[in-house]
């Protein structure tokens, strides 16, 4: 299987990710309902971000927290919201992608779902 080494590599990871996310029933309408993406904008920022995270390289420019608190204003992003962004995550990277930046994808992917799951329920109490 593939290492995951390069930006080229970042953008068939993110494309496939989001080619499930828009079929999923669980998640989809957070993109293409509620936040109405425009998938050019998006995707350039997703590579960079994860290349940003992966490589260290320092090209991702934005607020992530800051993109999500709206979209959650309108409809909750749950944990069980979450837990199916990770899985399909998961599954893509290890259906593309081995070696230790494949696990450093999966890892980092945790840790983001686990913040992000506890920053918008903090968020609606208060």
């Amino acid at each position: 299987m593939k290492k995951l080494e390069t930006r080229e590599d970042i953008q068939q990871l993110v494309n496939s990710f989001y080619s499930k996310v828009i079929k999923d029933e669980k998640i989809a309408s957070f993109f293409t309902d509620i936040a109405k993406v425009n998938w050019d904008e998006h995707l350039p920022k997703m590579y960079s971000f994860w290349e940003s995270i992966l490589f260290g390289q320092m090209t991702y420019k934005g607020n992530p927290m800051g993109a999500h608190f709206p979209i959650d204003e309108i409809k909750a992003m749950e944990q069980d919201h979450f837990d199916r962004w990770l899985q399909l995550w998961t599954e893509t990277v290890e259906e593309n992608f081995s070696g230790e930046n494949a696990d450093l994808a999966i890892y980092k992917a945790q840790n983001i779902a686990k913040l992000m799951a506890f920053k918008m329920e903090i968020a609606r109490r208060l």
